[in-house]
């Protein structure tokens, strides 16, 4: 395809507008939405830079997927940003594994590419969580040993992780990066997720997700190359368990 100079000049324009904020408003990025060949090549040079261009609501996103592109966050911001001064990697993955059952908790555990519910209370996303890696935790930790080799997920760390937090704080109402709770892990989390944009905080301790959050997961989150394999595994944890616990629950009945 060839393009004029003009069309060249406007694309890099839109990439370089996107590459600066992140995002732009629809009205703003008429050119794109429009003219085919300007599209075309705003779209190349973001995947040049690992990044793919999303249009969602009434913004078009540049949206980082490749760990090695330049618009990712890293560990070390998210440690920086977030976490405390001796947080490790980690904690890292106990909030990747957060926001895969907050996902979860929007989209029927998976089953569909559309939203099933509207909002979330912060106390359905601390149960569920709670569940899933009860579920995890059940399973022998040799077993759990040799599954992390294929994931190469620190699943037993993660569990020992959640577990050594203070879940008999979770009433106390000023939640914050201090108090060493669950909860107030999640509110790290939801902090995290609220500035890159994902989730909105809609009052009454409930969040929602944003249309951004909503094409992603739509488009990329629910892939083998991205997590599909994560999604397996704690699905079918949490289905064993609810098995173990029914067949316990019959044994005790008939006995």
């Amino acid at each position: 395809m060839e393009y004029r100079d003009v069309e060249v000049l406007n694309a890099f324009k839109i990439y370089s507008y996107l590459a600066a904020n992140g995002f732009c408003e629809k009205d703003e990025m008429r050119l794109y939405i429009t003219d085919d060949k300007v599209r075309d090549l705003v779209n190349q040079f973001s995947s040049v830079v690992g990044c793919t261009v999303i249009p969602a609501g009434e913004y078009v996103y540049l949206v980082p997927t490749e760990p090695l592109s330049p618009f990712h966050v890293s560990n070390e911001e998210i440690k920086k940003e977030y976490l405390p001064s001796r947080a490790v990697n980690l904690d890292i993955y106990l909030m990747y594994v957060a926001i895969i059952v907050l996902f979860g908790e929007f989209y029927d555990s998976y089953q569909s590419t559309e939203a099933t519910r509207n909002f979330l209370p912060m106390k359905e996303w601390l149960s569920s969580l709670n569940n899933h890696i009860s579920s995890i935790k059940e399973i022998d930790k040799d077993e759990l040993k040799k599954i992390e080799k294929d994931s190469e997920y620190n699943w037993v760390g993660i569990v020992e992780k959640w577990e050594a937090m203070d879940d008999l704080r979770e009433n106390v109402k000023v939640q914050d990066a201090r108090t060493v709770s669950r909860l107030s892990f999640l509110n790290t989390v939801k902090r995290f997720l609220e500035n890159q944009g994902l989730i909105t905080d809609i009052g009454n301790d409930e969040i929602e997700l944003t249309e951004k959050a909503k094409t992603i997961v739509q488009k990329y989150y629910m892939e083998y190359e991205f997590n599909r394999g994560i999604l397996d595994f704690m699905y079918q944890a949490e289905r064993e368990g609810k098995e173990r616990k029914n067949a316990v629950h019959i044994e005790n009945k008939v006995h």
